[in-house]
């Protein structure tokens, strides 16, 4: 059960949020949608891949974080905030807040940021500060506002990018088998990636077409996300010795 109210620092002055990420709030999933806006950041740390709707005929992007059902190999009990990772994706980053528009009579919607007060991690207790004892916001909450911002163009420019990439046919499916040191082997379907051949062989209008859209860069990112498959297996690998050593 939600409860998403307008935050205004009168009614929540004293109001905290966790900035904490674990499974008991949620925050085991295997994968999780991102956008164009957090590619550059994205490609560092995670595998971004590509997934298809055929309800709407649309695709858009998810970062992998497991490789197993309600797993995410990035939550660690030996990291201050529970994450293993220098950047958390928007999506898992943003907690209990959401964006919304304010609806004045002929004026234009203005973006606001509206807060869960059912969500576990808000309390008025124990986290992060979200108005200054003076009323202004909290570096926090100015952290939370331009992630809320970077989730609304994100989702603006998602259709745009994958239209490009279909266009040019970069897109194939991604079927990744991988075997762990356990002798498991297993194997993921359902993604697609860049396909690195297709993308080289650009040339003249196309490449240009692509880099004057600012879609290129987001074309490597993607690319590029891709080594983090085997450091993601890798740390299922680990996640099997400490389970093995606990047993």
């Amino acid at each position: 059960m939600t409860q998403h109210v307008l935050l205004n620092n009168i009614d929540h002055q004293h109001t905290r949020v966790l900035h904490h990420f674990s499974a008991e709030y949620g925050d085991n999933q295997v994968s999780v949608p991102v956008f164009p806006t957090e590619f550059t950041a994205l490609q560092h740390e995670y595998a971004i891949l590509a997934r298809y709707n055929k309800q709407d005929d649309s695709f858009h992007a998810i970062a992998l974080l497991g490789l197993a059902p309600d797993e995410n190999l990035y939550l660690s009990n030996n990291s201050g905030n529970g994450w293993d990772a220098h950047y958390i994706p928007a999506l898992i980053e943003k907690g209990p807040f959401r964006i919304g528009f304010s609806q004045q009579q002929h004026a234009t919607p203005e973006a606001v940021v509206h807060i869960d007060l059912a969500h576990p991690k808000v309390n008025n207790q124990h986290g992060q500060q979200l108005f200054l004892d003076q009323g202004g916001n909290s570096p926090y909450l100015q952290h939370i506002t331009d992630t809320l911002q970077r989730i609304h163009q994100g989702m603006a420019l998602t259709k745009p990018v994958f239209n490009a990439f279909r266009q040019l046919q970069l897109l194939q499916p991604a079927n990744i088998e991988y075997s762990l040191q356990n002798g498991e082997k297993h194997r993921l379907s359902g993604n697609y990636c860049l396909n690195t051949e297709a993308l080289a062989a650009l040339r003249g209008p196309e490449l240009e077409q692509l880099h004057q859209a600012g879609f290129l860069q987001l074309a490597f990112a993607m690319q590029s996300s891709l080594r983090h498959i085997s450091s993601l297996i890798e740390r299922k690998n680990q996640l099997l010795q400490r389970q093995a050593a606990t047993a």
